[in-house]
């Protein structure tokens, strides 16, 4: 008998952990929108897994998105140097025109 309370209370102690923690209301959250969900998903656990936030990508995918991100970002800031230069180089060889003059 005192074996069976003393898992009762880590029982206990664990349901308030996961309580203070949120997890709770955020399972209880994906439940709801599953069961409210008109057209039932085929896989729920892919719905569930879905929701909670761990259908992102795989670590691998992620890191080789920081890559391209960080190679994108390096030949944006290249191509922006080169449109200030070409505007410069532009600009020596047909000045604005002033305003009014057109009409």
């Amino acid at each position: 008998m005192a074996h069976y309370r003393a898992s009762e209370s880590k029982r206990e102690q664990f349901r308030r952990y996961l309580e203070k923690s949120g997890v709770l209301d955020t399972i209880t959250s994906v439940l709801v929108a599953l069961y409210e969900e008109t057209d039932k998903p085929n896989n729920a656990l892919d719905f569930i897994k879905l929701h909670l936030g761990a259908g992102g990508p795989e670590p691998a995918d992620a890191e080789a998105l920081r890559m391209e991100l960080s190679d994108l970002q390096q030949k944006c800031n290249l191509l922006m140097e080169e449109n200030k230069e070409l505007r410069n180089r532009l600009m020596q060889y047909e000045p604005l025109p002033e305003e009014g003059a057109a009409e």
